[in-house]
């Protein structure tokens, strides 16, 4: 009984050591957090070693960051051009500034043409220029930019939409058969194309605007390339089931890194 008491502590020290192994191994494996990237709150701590077809777009995704965020906290700038084995640090916040849209100068108005009387002839009525209203363009040009005609990119039936609680998703999923056609929801260009992001399979993420990207997941085949602009209602993937238990399109809107409910900006059915 005394030799059984002694051997105790040794037993549970050892059950401590095993247990504590794989979080100190997944401690040390930067600040990926390989459960399901859709699921994960944003990162701000340890770092991540770039993979061969990473991007800056794809790895901003999976720790829930702002591209331009992530990018100004490393010292990048655009294009955001990552090189294997480089280190992004994720404990560093950056800042996001917005790009001009219009770097016209004022337009000044003309001076008006002086008239002078000319008897008998009748004087005539001096022509004024009318100078053009540079803040209603701008601001009908920041909000061209702004809005986005967003159509459905499958027509399937959704059957499971957003939620910020209980069983998280931050887009929606979208029932169909292997093989049906994913159109991209708006014009833009695909920033990455690969499975390198865990719980998404086969996955596709287009940006839109300095301040919108998309992603369209589970694909079965990508029909895109990295780099390609697409146009609203295009074909850039068959639906499939890859990293999903059945054939779906999971669909997800982001606004500056943030995921948003794309029932909000799609058009009502």
């Amino acid at each position: 009984m005394s030799r059984r008491l002694a051997r105790l502590p040794t037993t549970i020290s050892l059950l401590l050591a095993l247990l504590a192994g794989p979080l100190l191994i997944t401690g040390c494996n930067t600040a990926a957090i390989y459960q399901d990237d859709r699921y994960n709150p944003p990162v701000f701590w340890g770092r991540h070693v770039v993979k061969p077809g990473e991007t800056l777009y794809s790895i901003a995704w999976r720790y829930g960051r702002d591209y331009r965020e992530l990018g100004n906290a490393n010292g990048l700038r655009e294009p955001w051009t990552l090189r294997a084995g480089q280190v992004l640090r994720l404990d560093v916040r950056g800042t996001v500034t917005s790009t001009a849209h219009n770097t016209r100068k004022p337009v000044t108005a003309p001076p008006a043409r002086q008239v002078t009387k000319a008897p008998p002839k009748p004087e005539p009525r001096p022509r004024v220029s009318k100078a053009p209203d540079r803040t209603s363009a701008l601001t009908q040009q920041s909000q061209t930019v702004a809005s986005i005609n967003w159509r459905w990119p499958h027509v399937g039936t959704v059957i499971a939409g957003y939620s910020t609680s209980g069983k998280v998703n931050k887009g929606v999923d979208i029932a169909g058969n292997p093989g049906d056609a994913v159109k991209a929801a708006a014009g833009g260009n695909v920033v990455y194309a690969g499975s390198g992001l865990l719980g998404y399979g086969n996955l596709i993420i287009v940006n839109h605007n300095e301040h919108y990207l998309s992603a369209y997941a589970h694909n079965r085949k990508i029909l895109v390339r990295e780099g390609e602009d697409v146009k609203a209602g295009q074909v850039i993937a068959e639906l499939g089931s890859s990293g999903s238990d059945r054939p779906k399109l999971h669909f997800e809107i982001r606004k500056n890194g943030n995921p948003v409910d794309p029932t909000h900006y799609l058009p009502p059915r």
